[in-house]
């Protein structure tokens, strides 16, 4: 059999416009599906609810192939052998594919070998708010349906995670209620409030959705500042996903216990591990049997890779004041600055404060300290305080303690002073 020269050319020519990552791959497999994008609404035609599926895999992670709930599934690349990731986005003002779609994708498929299903609602989540909340149940509908119908391909149900994104993590959670709890995973990455402060836990995001189920709120005290912060959780779990830097959480019962130090470690609830964001097994917590809900708090950076170190810092005042102490404090590294400031209450002699810096303690050269005093009209402060500082990297339990520098500082009124920090790195 003599081969066509043209026929061979026009392989050749196929295979290089394929995507440099999908000529690794399955390239015959690839060669069967175009590329399938997001829908695009607008305020016309996005109230009708349109779903589309598309799956993403490690030899395709950014072709998108357009799959359905029927026989199609065994005629794709879907792999029931690995897990499968199915990302679910909220509210979509514009009718816009979501900007971030293509960032979590790859950063799941870098980080992990398995199917990346992007639920694709634009049609139905376009337009006014409340609108796209009345779809919430009949979307949840077809992806509870499009799950069986994996089940019936012998996925298991355990390997299944959803990540669902504001109100995308409510529709998760009615996923997951549908199959009655026995997902194997959802992650909701700042849940939707309006519309939802008030509902039943048979309506929005409940603990007992999933075996494991995790909701990281970025915005928690008001969407005033929807696109800012409401988003702000998308970008924390691809960073996440996509830097070694781990992002961990701090058991704790309110933000500002958090912040005044007043929880250091993880033994209670989780005995040995507190959790990180990410694809670990239950968040990486080593505990066979879970509470039912915890509140865990974690500080970040401004800008990616967000992750910060932890640190305990403590100011023990020489003597009682009859008045509040506030202390400016400052760890400085080669290329860092990172400040906190320590407030001790009137008639006590310690305070501290939780300070997040982006390089490990190892690595922070000096300490500044300011002393700030409470000058009133009618009434001045003293000029100085004396006392001791201290420092320990979070978590500290007992094998951990604080250390101190071997000496009483004095602090002049608004004045820097600088010491050098001496702390090993293991």
């Amino acid at each position: 059999m003599v081969e066509d020269p043209k026929r061979k050319l026009l392989m050749v020519l196929a295979l290089l416009l394929l995507p440099s990552s999908a000529q690794t791959g399955n390239t015959d497999r690839l060669s069967e599906h175009h590329c399938m994008d997001f829908q695009r609404a607008n305020f016309l035609r996005g109230r009708k609810l349109k779903v589309q599926f598309l799956l993403f895999t490690s030899s395709s992670p950014i072709c998108g192939e357009l799959i359905s709930a029927d026989d199609g599934i065994k005629n794709c690349s879907f792999n029931s052998s690995l897990e499968t990731k199915i990302i679910i986005h909220g509210f979509r003002a514009l009718g816009t594919k979501p900007s971030w779609i293509e960032g979590l994708v790859q950063a799941i498929l870098h980080t992990r070998q398995v199917n990346v299903i992007a639920v694709d609602w634009v049609y139905g989540s376009t337009g006014a708010y409340p609108s796209a909340v009345e779809n919430v149940t009949q979307l949840a509908l077809a992806i509870s349906q499009f799950i069986s119908k994996l089940l019936a391909l012998g996925v298991s149900g355990t390997s299944i995670h959803i990540i669902g994104v504001s109100l995308g993590a409510h529709v998760g959670g009615l996923v997951g209620h549908f199959h009655g709890g026995r997902l194997g995973r959802i992650t909701a990455l700042d849940p939707a409030g309006p519309k939802y402060t008030r509902a039943s836990p048979e309506e929005r995001l409940d603990p007992g959705d999933a075996l494991f189920v995790e909701a990281i709120h970025t915005d928690a005290d008001s969407y005033n500042f929807l696109i800012c912060d409401h988003m702000r959780a998308v970008h924390l779990y691809i960073s996440a996903l996509s830097h070694p830097c781990p992002i961990v959480g701090f058991p704790c019962a309110s933000h500002q216990d958090f912040l005044n130090g007043h929880c250091l470690d993880c033994a209670k609830p989780f005995l040995s591990s507190c959790p990180r964001i990410g694809l670990l097994e239950q968040a990486g917590v080593n505990m066979s049997r879970l509470p039912q809900e915890v509140k865990v708090f974690f500080m970040t950076s401004p800008s990616a890779p967000f992750c910060v170190y932890h640190s305990l810092v403590e100011f023990q005042l020489q003597k009682k004041r009859n008045r509040v102490t506030s202390i400016e404090i400052s760890f400085s590294s080669n290329s860092t600055k990172d400040t906190a400031k320590i407030t001790i209450p009137k008639d006590q002699e310690t305070g501290k404060r939780l300070l997040a810096h982006r390089v490990p303690l190892c690595q922070i050269n000096s300490v500044t300290l300011k002393y700030i005093p409470k000058n009133l009209f009618w009434s001045k402060d003293e000029p100085f305080i004396v006392g001791k500082f201290c420092v320990a990297p979070l978590p500290l339990n007992s094998s951990r303690t604080m250390s101190c520098l071997p000496w009483s500082l004095t602090l002049p009124s608004k004045t820097d002073i600088s010491y050098e920090l001496p702390t090993a790195c293991a």
